[in-house]
């Protein structure tokens, strides 16, 4: 029975090629989106899974509310590191303290490659769950140890075995690699950890190191924790919450609650707003699963409403059928057949659209995701889909046509209906709704986008350049340097900071001013800089003066952005003499505020002062008189004069400034892709319904013809009912996009209006779409000769 039913249903395809066209291709069209996104959201809950104890590892965070204001982070005080082993070692397995991820200068022998690691504690490889490739992941114990991923060995050592052999980092100490682990994949937090070095060894290099173990006002470190195997992750945050309670003393207004942050939280849920977790990525997962979902529905109702408008053409077949004893049951198998078949065809197609197109697609997600032709599991959940998908489209018409009575159907009496239409009516307004939401949501993404791109940025991105130092030398010899560039005519200045233009590393909270609430707790960003960085970056002073090299008491001055002159109360700061940590600085100018965080957000009350202890950024503000090219030439062979075993690396502030939109671009673009083939299913569906019912008029026509009617009649008498339907869904879709990109704009403080030519544009754009589909079939009746129509009456 299955056989015969399959084979009239093939049969049935090859006698109505266009319209198996349309609904093959619109299904495979809507198949392969949420297959894509299907790949895309396993990725996304699928992070981090890569770390065999991932259930059971947090990372230490904090809340710190400062004056009523809560804010959350993952900077800790290294102090805090002993102090949980000492109080509350019983509830953990492991407890490693780590740096920040920066990018370090790896050498062995003549190689010299430039890749990010962390210097972390010895329990950080066993706790991570490494895939060790050689040694062991008790490679840390001790401060010369070193452990490097796969690419790291390959890049420094090509095919041979690594294990053993000197790396240095930074043209500073030497390690042995002491193991090889394999790469991270893109999908974990740590992707970008390429190698580890011993904390050991961290924590007696410098000075100020080990000054921050007993200081815990430092903010500077990270901290992550396995907890035991019959530990609660949530008592545990519980009952270290109040750990750090009265150890700063001095911050009046200052509270900090210690939590933990799982780590399948940290990509899913790592937005915080006033201390409550608001989402994060989880966001984009829901958004994007329920647009797939909604992309494969529109392919669906598409064979719904073909199938459904050509229930008078099937009606004699349905009669005979039941006449000679078929059972409703047997008719719903049979139309269940042929949409499993077409469901079948469609997904083979998808399959292949899938295959094609996944490089790019990945290259507009930034993942690495693949198809795992190999895995039972996926072929399992792809005949699931494909079945789900059949018996979805087929439901209605398998219902809706083998309902039918026979005695009306044969005795020519069988009409479909004053409200037959109904249902295929409200499914295409669907559609339109659909596609005309996403579209309003896609200009509206974009246009917010660039509306904060156009923000005053405060400071001058063109032709600003951005060296981190991983290593000391160009610090070391920063005036010979400065010296060098300014005289090769590749630059117009260049200065030192302890942060970059587009970013802030540090903050304080021990500033003082006169007026100043003694109960009220501050924080700063606080950035060190060398005289000429006013110049190098082109910031634009509000009030008094610039730093000089002319002035020696600028050793002692600080400058002090707008936000921060209304935060503390000034009327007139040029002056004023401030107390930061033991040191008193006189106010000599007022900077307009820049952007150097979050575009979205509030500008933040900075510190500029000079300190010759700023290693870490030069900015440099390329000549505009040479080429880019030329410059850049220049500027790194002087580089190479002081740091020859450093590679030259830079980064253009422009640059690093348009990766703060990335998110909202690839949300936009994605949203954008899927719009477009929204709208392609919805308008293949209505060619595919206005080429039925030019079908089905075709002898009205022509008596219409004959009566005298035009072309633009007959075209007006076809065209109409879609245009009132498409007319229909914009008037649901104008408010439900309304409301939905209104509460996404609300999630930042800096946002655009909701633009109302989105809504005219996107009307008028599918209102145009609607009358060039279903002109053709409209027009292409209305020239056919009524002849044809009549001759058998």
């Amino acid at each position: 029975m299955l056989k015969n039913y399959f084979r009239t249903a093939l049969r049935g395809l090859r006698k109505h090629k266009a319209h198996s066209f349309i609904n093959i291709t619109g299904l495979a069209v809507g198949m392969g989106v949420a297959m894509l996104i299907g790949l895309w959201v396993w990725d996304e809950l699928s992070f981090d899974r890569y770390h065999g104890n991932y259930d059971r590892i947090a990372q230490v965070m904090q809340h710190r509310t400062v004056n009523g204001n809560i804010g959350t982070g993952a900077a800790i005080p290294l102090p805090l590191h002993a102090a949980m082993r000492e109080q509350y070692g019983s509830d953990f397995k492991h407890i490693v303290v780590s740096s920040w991820a920066d990018s370090h200068v790896l050498s062995a022998g003549e190689k010299k490659v430039s890749y990010r690691g962390s210097y972390m504690g010895s329990d950080a490889p066993e706790m991570l769950g490494l895939q060790m490739l050689k040694g062991s992941r008790k490679g840390l114990q001790g401060p010369s140890g070193l452990l490097i991923s796969q690419s790291v060995a390959t890049a420094l050592f090509g095919a041979a075995d690594p294990s053993g052999k000197m790396v240095r980092i930074d043209n500073k100490a030497g390690f042995l690699v002491s193991g090889v682990y394999e790469d991270l994949p893109r999908n974990t937090t740590l992707h970008n950890l390429d190698f580890i070095a011993p904390w050991d060894y961290y924590i007696n290099s410098e000075d100020w190191l080990a000054r921050a173990a007993t200081d815990w006002t430092d903010d500077y470190f990270l901290l992550y924790v396995q907890i035991t195997d019959h530990a609660d992750m949530d008592r545990v945050s519980e009952k270290i919450s109040h750990i750090m309670r009265g150890k700063a003393p001095g911050e009046a207004g200052l509270q900090t609650e210690i939590f933990l942050q799982p780590m399948r939280k940290w990509h899913l849920f790592s937005s915080f707003k006033n201390g409550i977790n608001k989402g994060g990525a989880v966001q984009y997962v829901w958004l994007f699963g329920i647009l797939g979902l909604f992309v494969l529905l529109l392919a669906c109702i598409n064979f719904m409403n073909l199938s459904t408008a050509r229930s008078e053409k099937r009606a004699k077949e349905v009669g005979i059928r039941k006449a000679i004893g078929s059972l409703r049951m047997q008719l719903v198998g049979q139309f269940y057949a042929e949409s499993l078949l077409v469901a079948v065809l469609a997904f083979i197609l998808s399959l292949l659209m899938v295959a094609l197109t996944l490089p790019l697609f990945n290259q507009l997600v930034g993942k690495d995701m693949f198809i795992r032709w190999g895995s039972p599991l996926f072929w399992l959940i792809c005949i699931g889909f494909t079945l789900f998908t059949g018996v979805i489209a087929g439901s209605y018409p398998a219902l809706y046509l083998s309902s039918f009575r026979p005695v009306k159907v044969l005795k020519g009496t069988f009409k479909a209906g004053r409200f037959a239409a109904t249902p295929r009516r409200v499914l295409v307004v669907m559609q339109f709704t659909v596609s005309a939401v996403l579209i309003i949501g896609t200009m509206i993404v974009f246009k917010q986008v660039q509306f904060v791109k156009d923000r005053p940025v405060g400071y001058s991105r063109d032709g600003l350049l951005q060296i981190a130092t991983s290593s000391n030398e160009l610090h070391d010899h920063f005036n010979a340097l400065q010296a060098d560039l300014l005289q090769s005519g590749a630059v117009t200045a260049i200065a030192e900071s302890s942060s970059p233009v587009t970013g802030v590393n540090n903050q304080r909270s021990d500033v003082s001013w006169k007026g100043k609430d003694p109960n009220m707790s501050v924080e700063f960003n606080n950035i060190r800089v060398t005289t000429d960085y006013g110049k190098a970056i082109g910031w634009q002073l509000a009030a008094g003066r610039d730093f000089s090299a002319a002035f020696r008491t600028d050793s002692t001055a600080v400058i002090l952005n707008e936000a921060a002159v209304k935060y503390m109360g000034l009327k007139d700061p040029v002056g004023q003499v401030l107390r930061v940590g033991k040191r008193e600085l006189s106010v000599i100018g007022v900077v307009k505020d820049m952007v150097m965080q979050s575009p979205y957000d509030p500008m933040k009350q900075t510190l500029f002062f000079i300190s010759p202890d700023n290693e870490g950024y030069i900015n440099l503000r390329i000549n505009p008189k040479l080429s880019t090219h030329a410059a850049l030439r220049k500027i790194e062979a002087a580089c190479k004069i002081y740091a020859p075993a450093s590679p030259f690396s830079y980064r253009f502030a422009d640059d690093e400034y348009a990766k703060k939109f990335s998110n909202e671009e690839r949300t936009g673009k994605l949203a954008g892709c899927f719009a477009i083939l929204a709208i392609f299913i919805s308008c293949l569906g209505l060619f595919g319904m206005a080429s039925f019912m030019a079908e089905q008029r075709f002898k009205e026509i022509g008596v219409r013809k004959v009566m005298g009617a035009s072309v633009f009649n007959v075209w007006c008498l076809l065209s109409k009912d879609f245009i009132v339907l498409v007319t229909i869904a914009l008037g649901i879709a104008a408010p439900l996009a309304y409301y939905s990109m209104d509460t996404w704009l609300q999630r930042y403080n800096y946002h655009v209006a909701l633009p109302w030519w989105a809504f005219v544009i996107t009307a008028a754009g599918i209102v145009l779409m609607t009358i060039l589909t279903v002109s053709y079939q409209s027009i292409k009746a209305a020239l056919m000769d009524p002849v044809k129509s009549l001759r058998l009456e």
